[in-house]
C-alpha cells in the first residue's frame, strides 16, 4: 500500500494550461480569454488535441492565486505513448498545454480578436507549441523503472520477509526522482534529419569556454577549436531553423465587417427574420374638439439569408507527421485569414449594393474641396434615410493614398505635423483615422478608384454583420495517405437601411 500511495505523486506533469487576458493564435484566429470565463473541471490530457489518444488525467486543477490563470498537475499512464510524453516534455520538446474549449458566450474586437466570456472546458493538450505562449509544462515527475531482476528480488523479498517490508518500501521509494523542467524552456524546432554532434555547443558554452581559454584552460582551447572549424568537422555549428515565419500574404483585418455593426448568428437555420418598422403613427395640432389625427404603426418583418464560407486544403500525411509543427500552424491561420478576407469581401460588396448614390459626379480621386463636399452631402442623405448620424467612412485604397496626398501650398491637410487646424488625421502607418469627423476605414477589398462605391458613408447601425464560431473537419484517407483539413463558418449581413450608406458617384 505504501508503494502505491508513493507512485501516485510520480508519472505527473504540472504546470500553467491557459492564462486570462493574455492573446492566444488559436485555429480561429486571435483569441482572448476573459479573466473568469473559464472554470476549472476535471480533464483529459490528450495528445496534440487528439481525443482518440488521451495520455492521462488531470490529479488537480484550480485557479492561480492572482486568478489570472489555470494550473493543473496531471497524471500519465503507464502507457507506452504516456512514458514517451513524459521523455518529450522533460527535455523540453513537447512542453505547452493547450485547451480545448466549448466557447458558449464572445464578442469581436474592433481587430478582428475573439474575446471568449464564457466557455466550458472539455479537454486539454500536451503540445509541441501552445497557442497561450506562456501554458507551458512547468514541472515533470517521473518514476524510474526497475529492471525485472530488481522487481523480481523486491517480490521474493515481500513475500518470504515480512519482518523487512518497510525496508523494501524505503528502497522502492528510493528510486522515484522528480526532475524539473528548467526554466519553463520553449520548445524548438528541430531538423528532420539530424546528427547530434559529440560536443554541445551552445551560447552559454561557448561563451564560458572563450573566458576559460583566454585563462589558459587547453580543454576550452580545444572545444572553441572544434566549434569553429566548420570545415574539417561539418555539423558541429549546425544550421538553425527559427520558429519565426514570414507570410506577407494574408492577414486577419476585416475594415467593412469593423465599419458596421455585429451581432451573433441564431443557432439554426439558413435564414432569419427581424422585425422593421415600416410607418410610425403621426401627431397633428387639431382644434378643439376636433377628431384626433390617426396614423397606424404597421411592421413587416426583414429576411436575411446565411452564408457558408469554407475552404480546404489537402496535403501527405508524410508532410503533417514527419515536419514541423508549425507547417500545421501556419496552415491554419492562413486558411483562417483567407475566411476573414472573403467574408469582409462579402460584406463590402453589400454595402455598396445597398447604398444611396451620391448625385454629383466626384473626380476618380477628389481633390480636399471635392471631399468635404462629398462628405457634408453624405452625413445629409444618411440622416434623413436612417433619423440617425453618419459615423464612419469607408476607403478604397486608392482613395485612402490620395487622401494623405491633400495639401494647401504643400502642407498636407490629413498627415499634420501640428494638426491644431486639421481636418481630420490620415496616415501611412495606420488603416485607421479620421476624416472630417468621420472614423476612417481603409479597406483595400473597396473598388478601385475608377468605380463606384470606393468612398462610402455609414452609419453603423444600419447595417450588422452576423457571423458563427469556425469550425475545423479533417478526413483522412487511406486509399493515397492524405489528409484534407477544411475550415468554415456562417455569417449573415442584415441591410436594415438601404439609405443608412452614402457611396461617390466618380
Amino acid at each position: 500500500m505504501t508503494i502505491t500511495a508513493a507512485d501516485s505523486v510520480a508519472r505527473t506533469i504540472t504546470g500553467r494550461i491557459v492564462a486570462f487576458e493574455e492573446t492566444a493564435n488559436a485555429s480561429t484566429g486571435k483569441v482572448i480569454f476573459v479573466k473568469g470565463s473559464i472554470l476549472p473541471a476535471p480533464v483529459k490530457l490528450n495528445l496534440e488535441h487528439d481525443r482518440t489518444r488521451p495520455i492521462g488525467r488531470a490529479l488537480s486543477i484550480g485557479l492561480s492565486k492572482d486568478q489570472m490563470s489555470i494550473d493543473a498537475t496531471f497524471k500519465i499512464t503507464n502507457t507506452t505513448s504516456g512514458t514517451d510524453a513524459i521523455t518529450e516534455a522533460m527535455d523540453g520538446l513537447r512542453d505547452g498545454f493547450s485547451i480545448e474549449l466549448a466557447v458558449e458566450d464572445y464578442v469581436m474586437d474592433k481587430s478582428g480578436t475573439m474575446r471568449v466570456l464564457a466557455g466550458e472546458l472539455v479537454g486539454v493538450a500536451l503540445v509541441t507549441e501552445p497557442a497561450v505562449r506562456s501554458a507551458r509544462v512547468s514541472e515533470v515527475a517521473a518514476t524510474q523503472e526497475e529492471d525485472s531482476d530488481s522487481k523480481a528480488e523486491t517480490d521474493v523479498t515481500t513475500e518470504n520477509k515480512g519482518d523487512e517490508v518497510d525496508n523494501t518500501v524505503k528502497e522502492a521509494e528510493a528510486v522515484t526522482e522528480t526532475v524539473e523542467a528548467a526554466h519553463l524552456v520553449t520548445a524548438s524546432a528541430k531538423a528532420v534529419a539530424y546528427t547530434k554532434p559529440r560536443i554541445e555547443i551552445n551560447g552559454g558554452k561557448y561563451l564560458e569556454n572563450t573566458i576559460r581559454a583566454s585563462m589558459g584552460d587547453e580543454d576550452a582551447r580545444r572545444y572553441i577549436y572544434a566549434a569553429d572549424n566548420t570545415t574539417d568537422n561539418a555539423g558541429l555549428v549546425p544550421t538553425r531553423q527559427l520558429t519565426e515565419i514570414i507570410n506577407g500574404l494574408a492577414n486577419t483585418i476585416r475594415p467593412s465587417i469593423d465599419a458596421i455593426s455585429r451581432g451573433v448568428l441564431p443557432d439554426a437555420g439558413m435564414s432569419f427574420e427581424i422585425p422593421k418598422i415600416t410607418q410610425v403613427p403621426t401627431v397633428g395640432i387639431v382644434a378643439e374638439d376636433a377628431i384626433f389625427t390617426e396614423q397606424d404603426q404597421n411592421a413587416a418583418f426583414l429576411s436575411v439569408s446565411v452564408q457558408k464560407f469554407a475552404g480546404q486544403q489537402k496535403f501527405s500525411v508524410e508532410l503533417l507527421e514527419r515536419s514541423s509543427p508549425l507547417f500545421f500552424d501556419e496552415l491554419l491561420r492562413g486558411m483562417v485569414a483567407a475566411m476573414a478576407k472573403a467574408q469582409n469581401a462579402a460584406v463590402n460588396a453589400v454595402l455598396v449594393a445597398n447604398s444611396s448614390i451620391d448625385p454629383t459626379t466626384l473626380s476618380a480621386l477628389p481633390s480636399a474641396a471635392e471631399l468635404l463636399a462629398y462628405v457634408s452631402r453624405g452625413a445629409k442623405s444618411v440622416y434623413s434615410g436612417t433619423q440617425d448620424f453618419a459615423r464612419n467612412i469607408i476607403m478604397g485604397a486608392d482613395q485612402w493614398a490620395n487622401t494623405m496626398s491633400l495639401n494647401v501650398s504643400g502642407v498636407p491637410i490629413y498627415n499634420a505635423a501640428q494638426p491644431s487646424n486639421a481636418a481630420g488625421q490620415v496616415n501611412p502607418r495606420s488603416l485607421r483615422g479620421n476624416v472630417a469627423g468621420l472614423d476612417l476605414f481603409a479597406d483595400f477589398a473597396s473598388p478601385a478608384a475608377d468605380a463606384d462605391g470606393s468612398l462610402l458613408i455609414v452609419n453603423p447601425d444600419a447595417y450588422t454583420w452576423y457571423e458563427s464560431p469556425q469550425f475545423q473537419l479533417r478526413a483522412e484517407s487511406t486509399a493515397d495517405g492524405s489528409i484534407t483539413v477544411g475550415v468554415y463558418s456562417f455569417g449573415a449581413t442584415a441591410v436594415k437601411l438601404a439609405a443608412g450608406a452614402f457611396r461617390n458617384n466618380k
